[in-house]
């Protein structure tokens, strides 16, 4: 991304239910164990009763009027999505663009699973950068993980998935408007697919969705993974050393240095504190200034939403926010695997 197109991030938002269901009770009823609830570290989650993409509708509403931003200027939407959208064989996409009067946008469904925000945000920009017909972009995300098909609390290891759109207004850069609350320095990506077959372990293709039992379950294929491959040590090596290569790459092409004063904060996907500890924490360790944000408190992991809602954290006045001139790093991640690093400075 080089400085004759900085991207402006003009509004970063959330919408998320006020429902809430709690650890305690889930320890109570059986569903997870006490030390599975110490490892989210979080004593509740949002749970919807929207469909996903009318949580996105909303969060993006917020966005659109932070910014000041008409939905007829935008030219591109792009959303992004880990789970169910409400229908089997459908454009969430252009239903988005749709309710909110977006007639002139090009809608476009990402999906990375969770790193689909930042996927998301990556071909927003790329579609600024390109096309000097798109006047304004908007990214959101929505998910709602909803039973029978899937246990928030148990379809999954170290992980606890909440409900709620997010959404992001991007233009190019224009110092004579004053509506900027960001500027994106830099979003770098880094895969390693050879571990898609985490999420696919033994089992075979299926010719339809939910075809095996009627239902998410990720713990099955991730313990076959393991056992098919001895443990999980080659993948955590693999994804600390895909991290700090992220990092790095987003913070160089932001022409700052890890040990930069001015970065204040440092956000990290919304995940418990094993996978946290696994993958991202050992390589923050003595490398990056900042103050480690894991601000997973009342939202879980919002799917394809954590880097889009860690961006709505500094894209206000609220706390933590970023005085003027300050940076934020916001790490992201999703099987396959694919990480992800933002760069942020506040205008």
């Amino acid at each position: 991304m080089e400085d004759t197109c900085l991207i402006a991030v003009e509004a970063a938002t959330t919408w998320i239910p006020e429902e809430r269901e709690t650890t305690s009770a889930m320890v109570a009823a059986g569903r997870i164990t006490a030390q599975e609830a110490d490892d989210l570290a979080v004593t509740a989650v949002p749970v919807a009763r929207l469909p996903a993409p009318d949580m996105a509708v909303r969060a993006a509403r917020r966005a659109l009027d932070a910014a000041s931003c008409d939905p007829a200027d935008l030219g591109f939407l792009a959303h992004g999505w880990l789970y169910h959208q409400g229908h089997d064989f459908w454009s969430p996409a252009h239903y988005i663009a749709d309710q909110l009067g977006a007639g002139a946008a090009l809608p476009l469904g990402v999906q990375q699973m969770s790193n689909a925000g930042a996927a998301a945000l990556g071909v927003a920009v790329d579609r600024l950068t390109a096309n000097a017909d798109v006047p304004a972009a908007l990214v959101t995300t929505a998910d709602s993980f909803r039973a029978p098909g899937f246990d928030r609390w148990a379809a999954d290891y170290g992980v606890v998935y909440g409900d709620g759109g997010t959404a992001a207004v991007l233009r190019r850069h224009d110092p004579g408007r004053p509506r900027a609350a960001l500027l994106l320095r830099s979003l770098a990506f880094e895969t390693a697919a050879g571990f898609e077959s985490m999420y696919r372990g033994r089992d075979d293709f299926s010719p339809a969705p939910l075809w095996p039992d009627g239902r998410i379950d990720i713990r099955r294929p991730k313990k076959a993974y393991l056992e098919m491959h001895g443990g999980i040590e080659k993948f955590a090596k693999s994804a600390r050393d895909c991290v700090r290569s992220v990092l790095l790459r987003a913070l160089a092409v932001a022409g700052i240095e890890p040990t930069d004063a001015r970065i204040r904060h440092v956000a990290l996907p919304r995940l418990a504190d094993s996978v946290l500890g696994m993958m991202y924490l050992p390589v923050l360790d003595g490398l990056v200034t900042g103050d480690i944000l894991r601000e997973r408190e009342n939202s879980g992991h919002l799917g394809a939403g954590d880097m889009l809602a860690n961006l709505a954290l500094f894209s206000s006045s609220a706390d933590p926010g970023l005085d003027s001139g300050e940076y934020a790093v916001v790490l992201g991640g999703g099987g396959g695997f694919t990480w992800s690093c933002a760069v942020v400075q506040a205008v």
